[in-house]
């Protein structure tokens, strides 16, 4: 990408800018005709009507800026060209229903600090110009937007750019440091999984039960998937919650897995937060579902519970197992009694400062500073939680979990960019007072690692190999493996051994809390 070009080698084409600044390009300041870019000290004058005649056709089209940018290498120059080319936001009720939801408002602020007018508010500014663009039939390009900034002085402050993108570096360079300090503890090796797949006597369906629940917070029945092995040979049970956009279908490979070791798995759909309301976000008819949902997620777990307990669904067990993915896992905490320490506005002032593209897991912690929570309700049966790529640093710091009184399970991946394991996992998981907790990083596995999409044509959503990470199906069965063997170890009042595990060729490394802080020690050093 363009803008890590320019991080990595301190922008190639500074000098014709700054050759540019020197031979006087640029004609007198007009309102959105003349962009002020801001770097080492040095203001330099860009016309936006040059940019964009040369950018159009940069070979024919002779202009003094032109000629400056011809010094470009071909790369550089090709570069440039595609993203004053590309138009933005070409879906246009999708991207109305970003720009306008809690988090686009967040991102626009922050835009605002490096693209700033000579008015206040430079972020709503540039919505209020994005939002009258959308409005027109014509694909937008960047210097559309910045030509239709109503303002006559416009300033890009390339340094915060360039600060900007190496702040995100950095980050990049401290989770491949993390790794490699990982890869250094002295943990016993294990090849290959040690629980069983399946135990002889018992029963599990080829098929779940669908139980339709009535719910009095939602108009809508909530649709329960039971996986429900019989005789039941395990104490306990597994509520499993889908992660923000996905579905019951893309974690049915745990619940069946599950079911097959021994447990019965109830799989519950969130309405509201999951595949459907990506699809209407999609066609522009919803906001993008975020933290506001959470309140409703816990009311469904409740409602779940009694229903359980009452006997309106099938008896699973004597006590629960919270599991979910990301948005799950964060629910699954907050179901067992959690809720944010003081203070989390005052910590996300900090946190975004910055556009957070590595960890955008901060932008949904900072909304729930906005979301009227319900009290805390603990489950009187509460066995363990399990948090698949979870997420909580801004939530929990310092000691603010140590209440959780139960064993936890939090496992992450390596690649993961959207809940890092060493910013996200690390820090909450040290707060577990309960020796049987562990921690566990898949190494290869991403934030999208457990989410199983069939390659059918009416997919919502194929995600590339970058953003899948290393083998997924092996990874899930990895994951299934850890989850069992906690849940085992559970059932007969032991513990996981702390190991390096591989299994199918995946790598993962599971800490108890000793490791782990010998770990943050290293990472500290």
């Amino acid at each position: 990408m363009l803008l890590f070009e320019v991080v990595s080698n301190r922008c190639r084409w500074l000098p014709v800018l700054l050759a540019s600044l020197l031979v006087g390009v640029g004609s007198p300041a007009m309102a959105s005709a003349q962009l002020n870019v801001r770097i080492d000290g040095f203001t330099l004058p860009i016309d936006l009507r040059q940019l964009q005649a040369w950018s159009q056709d940069p070979r024919r089209i002779r202009t003094e800026l032109g000629v400056w940018l011809e010094l470009l290498d071909d790369r550089s120059r090709r570069d440039l060209v595609t993203l004053l080319r590309t138009p933005l936001l070409p879906d246009r009720g999708l991207a109305l229903q970003l720009l306008q939801s809690w988090a686009g408002g967040q991102v626009l602020d922050e835009l605002g600090e490096l693209l700033q007018t000579d008015q206040p508010g430079s972020g709503a500014l540039l919505l209020k110009t994005l939002r009258d663009l959308l409005q027109e039939p014509e694909p937008i390009t960047v210097v559309d937007v910045l030509q239709a900034v109503p303002t006559e002085r416009l300033t890009l402050d390339l340094d915060g750019v360039l600060a900007l993108g190496a702040g995100w570096r950095r980050q990049l360079e401290q989770e491949k440091k993390a790794l490699a300090q990982l890869r250094q503890l002295p943990l016993p090796v294990v090849q290959g999984a040690t629980a069983p797949k399946r135990l002889a006597a018992l029963q599990h369906p080829a098929r779940p039960e669908v139980i339709n629940l009535a719910v009095a917070h939602r108009r809508e029945p909530l649709r329960l998937e039971i996986w429900q092995t019989t005789p039941s040979s395990q104490r306990s049970w597994v509520l499993l919650m889908h992660g923000l956009g996905g579905s019951a279908a893309q974690l049915r490979w745990m619940a069946e897995g599950l079911s097959q070791r021994g447990w019965s798995v109830l799989l519950v759909e969130h309405p509201g937060s999951d595949e459907s309301a990506v699809r209407e976000l999609l066609d522009g008819l919803r906001p993008p579902p975020g933290a506001e949902t959470i309140p409703d997620r816990l009311a469904d777990v409740q409602a779940v519970l009694e229903a359980e307990a009452k006997g309106d669904v099938p008896d699973l067990g004597e006590s629960v197992v919270l599991m979910g993915h990301s948005l799950g896992g964060l629910t699954a905490l907050m179901a067992a009694g959690q809720r944010p320490a003081a203070g989390l506005e005052q910590r996300c002032e900090r946190a975004l400062k910055g556009i957070p593209l590595i960890n955008l897991s901060r932008l949904l912690q900072c909304q729930l500073a906005q979301v009227p929570l319900p009290p805390p309700q603990r489950p009187v049966d509460l066995a363990a939680v399990v948090s698949i790529n979870g997420f909580g640093s801004l939530l929990w710091p310092d000691r603010s979990l140590e209440a959780l009184k139960v064993p936890v399970l939090m496992l992450g991946g390596s690649l993961d960019l959207v809940t890092p394991p060493m910013s996200e996992q690390l820090g909450p998981f040290l707060q577990q007072s309960d020796p049987r907790s562990r921690l566990v990083v898949v190494e290869g596995a991403s934030h999208f690692s457990p989410v199983r999409i069939k390659t059918t044509d009416d997919v919502l959503l194929r995600l590339g190999d970058r953003l899948v990470g290393e083998e997924p199906f092996k990874v899930q069965e990895l994951l299934l493996s850890l989850s069992a063997d906690f849940l085992f170890a559970l059932e007969t009042d032991n513990s996981v051994p702390v190991q390096r595990r591989f299994q199918e060729g995946i790598g993962s490394y599971v800490l108890d809390r000793r490791s782990a802080e010998i770990w943050r020690r290293r990472l500290r050093n």
